[in-house]
């Protein structure tokens, strides 16, 4: 069984990713808060609180697992911390416009400006796992 240590960046990144959690479980409060009519919002507003909140708590998953991944392809330079960084990227992003663009009072309907959020973030998402995927590849 090969064992693979984590790189200095890699276990630097994984730590601030697990800090994050914390911040994830403090939505998830407030989501049931949402869920359970204590916080006034739309129908609209409640599905992008889900899809902000659990998107939140997946990506920072895949995060993990990702810096292990970039790890054992041994990535480095510009590409390393493009495979390293990508899914954390979207692990803010993502759900950040998902939250972001579903603010308002009154009856918000729709997705604001910051619905762009989520694009970048999908965007980085890909270039990320990407990125990943060859370096194991090649």
């Amino acid at each position: 069984m090969t064992t693979i240590a984590l790189s200095d960046t890699s276990r630097v990144i994984a730590g601030v990713m697990l800090l994050t959690i914390v911040t994830i479980e403090f939505g998830g409060t407030f989501l049931l808060s949402i869920v359970r009519g204590k916080v006034p919002r739309t129908e609209f507003q409640k599905s992008f609180a889900r899809a902000g909140h659990g998107h939140a708590g997946m990506f920072v998953t895949l995060g993990l697992v990702g810096l292990i991944l970039a790890d054992a392809a041994d990535l480095t330079g510009f590409l390393g911390m493009v495979g390293r960084l990508g899914i954390p990227i979207a692990a803010i992003l993502l759900p950040a416009g998902f939250f972001l663009s579903s603010l308002g009072r009154g009856e918000v309907t729709k997705p604001n400006g910051l619905i762009v959020l989520v694009w970048l973030g999908a965007a980085s998402l890909a270039i990320g796992v990407v990125t990943l995927g060859l370096g194991l590849l090649l």
